[in-house]
């Protein structure tokens, strides 16, 4: 064998042992799942607001200016380590422990209600992260969040995730060890409509509602200037008595084609 194989062994036999001696340390790495099949993006490090909109996996999102009456059912799942300690998309450390969220296009910093409709049990978390980007699901909550509403153990969840209007007192910072808590009101009692598109263009907009005003008696378009001062044509169509009869016709559009639309109230 020649000097130089030697050399290279002695090397690696002592690179091999600095490792077995660090694996006698008291620290180890929790590697444990962070729920199913929960995959974190990072996002380009901007303040809210100044970024219309953003790519994943080929998919563009579009953040909603405002979450004013948002309601919307489907799946939940939850994400906890190796995340813990990481940044969310606007700039916060991720805290397993506090009551935060994931959503695709909910402002940052909106308090939601998560009702899980399995076994009742609700919370209320604060967006502050981007996501789930796993087809079918709605929301990724926080470790904490997801325990309290029992989706831990099963993983994935269906549930409503109702957005608190700003007038809604919440007490309690979103922070570990501390739960959001909601001034109660009936979160389901009002009137309804579903929202199917928002476009800066108002002869955009001014077409869906033709083409929506030949199956449904009510399409409106409301007005709402964003924080960059730009007018969106939101269309809404349907008006509803109850929540659950919106989430019907929500349903319906999404099968139509409107896989962004969502439950308003008005």
């Amino acid at each position: 064998m020649d000097r130089g194989m030697l050399a290279f062994q002695r090397v690696f036999l002592a690179v091999i042992m600095t490792f077995a001696g660090l694996s006698g340390c008291s620290w180890r790495p929790d590697v444990r799942p962070a729920g199913p099949g929960v995959r974190r993006i990072v996002l380009p490090e901007e303040p809210p607001g100044e970024v219309p909109s953003y790519v994943v996996h080929g998919v563009r999102y579009y953040p909603l200016p405002d979450a004013d009456g948002f309601v919307q059912t489907g799946q939940a799942s939850w994400y906890g380590v190796p995340f813990h300690g990481r940044t969310t998309s606007n700039g916060e450390t991720y805290d397993m422990r506090a009551h935060t969220a994931a959503h695709k296009t909910l402002p940052f910093g909106t308090y939601v209600s998560v009702k899980n409709l399995v076994n009742g049990r609700s919370t209320v978390v604060r967006i502050n992260d981007r996501g789930p980007f796993v087809k079918g699901r709605i929301i990724d909550l926080s470790y904490a969040s997801g325990k309290e509403i029992g989706l831990v153990g099963p993983g994935v969840a269906t549930v409503r995730v109702t957005a608190l209007a700003p007038q809604v007192a919440v007490r309690g910072r979103a922070g570990a060890g501390t739960r959001p808590v909601v001034e109660t009101r009936d979160l389901k009692a009002g009137a309804f409509t579903v929202q199917v598109g928002a476009f800066l263009d108002r002869g955009n907009a001014l077409d869906l509602v033709k083409r929506l005003g030949v199956l449904f008696d009510y399409v409106k378009i409301t007005e709402f200037v964003d924080e960059r001062d730009r007018t969106l044509h939101r269309v809404r169509v349907t008006r509803s008595g109850s929540l659950d009869e919106a989430g019907k016709m929500e349903k319906r559009l999404k099968e139509m084609g409107f896989e962004g639309s969502f439950v308003v109230r008005i």
